[in-house]
């Protein structure tokens, strides 16, 4: 029992300390330089306590680029429509948890373990700033096409392009898609985010599995 402690104690203490030092070691360690025209684009990183997403502002070139949405029947073309939201996940986490009341044990082990991974989107409107929850990054347009280069190279395509799931979605606002990579608990929701603001031309820290550890480096070092 005493060993098993230990190693319990090992283990939680490596998992801190990685997760410290993933905050803090930033990720590129110098600076991308940014293209002329700087912060000519504003997206926004949400965030609850375990989980973020990116919310890309519409327009035009937006709406072409992922026209597969409206396809599924989300409103991008909705005149309150304001942010299309993106966020990378475990599959039977997202699928089964749609509000807290309802977490189970098997996607949850799921999630830590090995499990398929599914895009979200989400249609929303006005997003209030500044927020808690809610962190605006002004990014220039080279940095922008290519963060839309890396959600849209998340999405798993099929023979007719990105593959909804069928029925599956919390409201008529947003649906599930098929999604590139598997999700545990080393890459996660959280480090897909990271490596899309990297895209974006921002430093994260080095690992940032959670949501506080991504939003501390990202004040660090943006």
């Amino acid at each position: 029992m005493r060993k098993f402690l230990r190693f319990l104690i090992t283990l939680v203490g490596a998992a801190a300390l990685a997760a410290g030092l993933g905050t803090l070691v930033p990720r590129p360690l110098w600076p991308s330089a940014m293209a002329a025209g700087e912060g000519t684009r504003h997206i926004l990183v949400l965030r609850n306590p375990i989980h973020t997403d990116i919310a890309i502002p519409v327009e035009d070139g937006v709406r072409r680029r992922f026209g597969f949405l409206a396809d599924a029947g989300l409103p991008i073309d909705a005149a309150a429509a304001r942010y299309v939201v993106f966020g990378w996940g475990g599959r039977a986490f997202y699928l089964e948890t749609p509000t807290w009341s309802e977490l189970k044990a098997v996607p949850v082990f799921e999630a830590l373990t090995l499990d398929a991974s599914v895009m979200h989107v989400d249609v929303a409107g006005a997003i209030a700033e500044p927020h808690p929850d809610v962190a605006g990054f002004d990014i220039d347009e080279v940095h922008f096409s290519a963060l839309l280069d890396y959600i849209q190279s998340s999405f798993q395509q099929g023979s007719n392009g990105p593959m909804v799931i069928d029925n599956a979605g919390y409201s008529s606002f947003d649906r599930f898609y098929e999604a590139n990579g598997h999700f545990n608990a080393l890459v996660g929701c959280n480090t897909w985010t990271a490596a899309a603001l990297r895209a974006a031309g921002l430093r994260t820290g080095w690992w940032n599995p959670l949501p506080v550890s991504l939003g501390w480096s990202m004040r660090l070092y943006n």
